[in-house]
């Protein structure tokens, strides 16, 4: 059985940094969440419009694909994703272990950020 693991939380809270840090220590297959959306989730949010669950499901359930078809292959992985909702959580566990890495921040650091 394979690990999965997702690093979440907010916009600038380090998540990506940390996913790449366990891919280079870990072998881990990295892939950055953002990479799975969808072109028309791009374009709303470089427009500034806040994607709604509805926009979101589908982006869920390709990174849940791809780490089904790592599982398969016995391949470890690591995503950054938001992932702030239980509901989201549960699209991206579905079928594959996985354990989440819940990153926090302080208001003034993430604003830096």
């Amino acid at each position: 059985m394979s690990i999965h693991v997702v690093v979440m939380g907010v916009a600038g809270c380090g998540k990506s940094t940390v996913a790449e840090a366990i891919h280079e220590r870990l072998g881990y297959v990295y892939a950055e969440g953002d990479d799975f959306h969808p072109q028309a989730n791009i374009d709303k949010m470089s427009a500034g419009i806040p994607l709604t669950d509805e926009d979101r499901w589908p982006w869920l359930r390709v990174i849940n694909t791809w780490m089904v078809a790592r599982e398969a292959l016995d391949e470890n992985t690591v995503v950054s994703s938001s992932a702030l909702k239980r509901s989201y959580r549960e699209v991206l566990a579905k079928d594959v272990p996985t354990f989440f890495i819940h990153l926090t921040g302080s208001q003034e650091l993430i604003q830096q950020r």
